[in-house]
């Protein structure tokens, strides 16, 4: 006894899931701020400003530890080269200037393990600012942001890893 043949399925996709895809990109489409948006550009600018700004502070410690501790350079080198690359990131790929902050430079401790602690705290503590910033930003800025963010989580857990070089 042969089998009968399976019932015959329209190819293609359905209007349901037609009108569900329809929906959701609506909903995505009008939660991202455009360029086209009041404030956004003023707020987008802002917030990018503001976190090259942090990034060249976070460089000058950067900076501040590897000249009291020049053997931490292979250690420190690659992270630097990525923070400099986050300030290029939020300055449209220009080159870094100087940071022009009136902070003075951050004292380092004398001891190694004690310098590594001091940045990664400055690593973390950015790292959560940003994460905070993270509701006020639109878009394509959140989510470089967001990643500069982790970023700089994965630093200071590298900085703190115990036996790491």
């Amino acid at each position: 006894m042969p089998y009968p043949p399976p019932p015959r399925t329209p190819s293609g996709p359905r209007r349901r899931s037609l009108l569900a895809t329809a929906a959701g990109a609506a909903l995505l489409t009008g939660c991202s701020t455009g360029p086209d948006s009041g404030d956004g550009p003023s707020v987008t600018a802002r917030a990018r400003a503001l976190a090259a700004r942090q990034s060249r502070e976070l460089l000058t410690h950067y900076d501040a530890v590897l000249a009291a501790h020049p053997g931490l350079a292979d250690r420190l080198r690659p992270l630097r080269a990525q923070v400099t690359a986050h300030v290029e990131a939020f300055t449209d790929g220009t080159a870094p200037t100087p940071a022009k902050s009136s902070a003075a430079p951050p004292t380092v401790p004398a001891d190694e393990k004690d310098a590594l602690s001091g940045l990664a705290a400055a690593e973390r503590a950015l790292a959560d600012k940003r994460a905070g910033q993270l509701l006020e930003v639109p878009g394509e800025p959140a989510r470089l942001l967001a990643s500069v963010a982790a970023a700089g989580a994965a630093h200071a857990y590298l900085l703190t890893k115990k036996g790491a070089k």
